[in-house]
């Protein structure tokens, strides 16, 4: 397993650079998107909306069941917030940032967009690693089938993360296999055992990630998150993911029905 050292800065449009790099990996690092006011902002609107929704006995969003777990105190958290922007005038004035569209680029030449009330809208995953975690990693898996459980066919799209926290390449993280987005169907479908398969592959490459580093990969890449040899506060990993999508405009309200793929797994994330 190695590091990827390759990183770039987001303007307002993606440059041709970027574009052939995507292409080529499925998968691109944006240095300091967030300044620090921004994170602290983001993270503080993170604490109100989980006290808030943990004081109103909230388990699902617009359909989408929330995942709850336990601090190192024992304390009962949200581990997965979703469709977060809707609740939240900062987290709403996000995703109109210039730059997030110009993400949409990378989709080309289909039409993308920013669901922020379509899919799971706004995510934000709120980890910490305690001796008794139930949920300390992700095993491999694409974003993709997702569209076949609903009875679609697998359309592009993109998973754009906006990272709270440091997590350095030791520490854990985002793991992926570059250049697997360009698979055929039977190894998207059954290249690895989805979320049961966690173990380590010579081909996987690994980041430095830094608190206000925005990261992308393709829904049809194979990518993991690795557990962290840390606990407590040092393993905290919170990132939001903004997903980019393509395809016909599905949005979500309070009525929606919770899709059936959360009833028998736990491990779905953003």
């Amino acid at each position: 397993m190695k590091k990827w050292e390759s990183h770039f800065k987001l303007g307002d449009t993606v440059t041709p650079e970027q574009l052939d790099f995507f292409d080529e990996h499925g998968v691109i690092v944006f240095r300091n998107f967030l300044d620090k006011e921004k994170v602290t902002t983001y993270i503080s609107e993170l604490q109100r909306l989980e006290k808030q929704w943990l004081d109103e006995k909230k388990d699902k969003i617009n359909g989408i069941p929330l995942k709850f777990g336990k601090d190192e105190h024992g304390n009962l958290t949200i581990q997965r917030l979703c469709f977060s922007s809707l609740f939240s005038d900062p987290l709403h004035a996000l995703l109109s940032d210039d730059r997030l569209k110009a993400l949409t680029a990378f989709l080309h030449p289909y039409e993308g967009r920013i669901a922020e009330n379509e899919k799971d809208g706004l995510v934000i995953n709120n980890y910490i690693n305690t001796p008794n975690s139930t949920f300390t990693q992700m095993g491999w898996h694409t974003d993709s089938p997702r569209d076949l459980f609903m009875g679609q066919k697998i359309m592009p799209m993109l998973n754009v993360g906006i990272h709270l926290d440091t997590c350095l390449f030791e520490n854990g993280g985002l793991r992926v296999l570059p250049g697997t987005h360009k698979q055929g169907m039977f190894k998207l479908l059954f290249g690895k055992k989805y979320f049961i398969d966690n173990n380590d592959d010579s081909r996987e490459v690994g980041f430095d990630i830094f608190s206000g580093d925005l990261s992308v990969h393709d829904g049809r890449l194979w990518h993991r998150v690795k557990q962290s040899p840390k606990f407590g506060e040092e393993s905290r990993r919170r990132v939001m993911y903004v997903p980019i999508v393509t395809g016909k405009y599905k949005p979500k309200d309070a009525n929606s029905k919770t899709p059936f793929y959360h009833r028998f797994t736990g491990k779905v994330h953003h």
